[in-house]
């Protein structure tokens, strides 16, 4: 894990700083912890190829558009420049940490008293970051666009090991930083009523 966390984060310009971010919340920008989305509108011309108006498509299908966008005005703006082919794994994470700035989840350390607490009573200096069920949610729609782009499946840097590693580790920490289990509960079957016994004809 210790390579996932040496991974430099490059400077980037004012064009995806604070400034554009903020902007963009008013736009309907959902950056909740209860929610599980991720997106943020680029003032990107809309793609020619796509025939379809935006007030026609999914909210799942606006909100991967918008996430397209940003990833893409994400790698323009990286030093030097990133076409979409040279992108990997290692960008992908890059990515997840420059949102960690613009996330409202307080996430407790390990010497916060109130780590483990999923209520606090009182405000601490603990940071706020990204939740976790927003970062899974935001790379499954990016994983989605990029073969729909025509990217290969095998070479689709949404779904590299480094990012289902980083994913799985945030879920963890965030789990245990907050005192919230993020285990899958198993279905409960309906109790089945016995059967009466079969009538005995005489």
């Amino acid at each position: 894990m210790d390579s996932l966390q040496n991974c430099e984060t490059p400077n980037f310009p004012a064009s995806l700083s604070m400034s554009t971010l903020s902007s963009a919340t008013t736009n309907n920008t959902n950056l909740s912890p209860a929610s599980d989305t991720v997106s943020f509108s680029f003032s990107s011309p809309p793609s020619s190829s796509s025939s379809t108006s935006p007030s026609t498509l999914s909210r799942y299908e606006n909100q991967k558009r918008r996430d397209w966008n940003t990833f893409g005005q994400y790698l323009r703006n990286h030093r030097p420049p990133l076409s979409l082919s040279r992108c990997s794994g290692a960008h992908v994470l890059e990515f997840l940490r420059y949102l960690d700035q613009f996330g409202k989840t307080k996430v407790h350390t390990p010497l916060c008293p109130f780590f483990g607490h999923p209520n606090p009573p009182a405000p601490c200096p603990c940071p706020l970051r990204q939740a976790w069920g927003s970062l899974d949610a935001l790379i499954g729609r990016l994983r989605a666009a990029f073969e729909e782009h025509g990217g290969k499946p095998e070479a689709n840097p949404f779904g590299a090991r480094a990012v289902r590693l980083y994913l799985r580790e945030v879920r963890d920490s965030q789990s245990k930083a907050r005192g919230i289990s993020y285990e899958k509960k198993k279905r409960k079957r309906p109790p089945q009523l016995p059967q009466p016994p079969p009538s005995s004809t005489s």
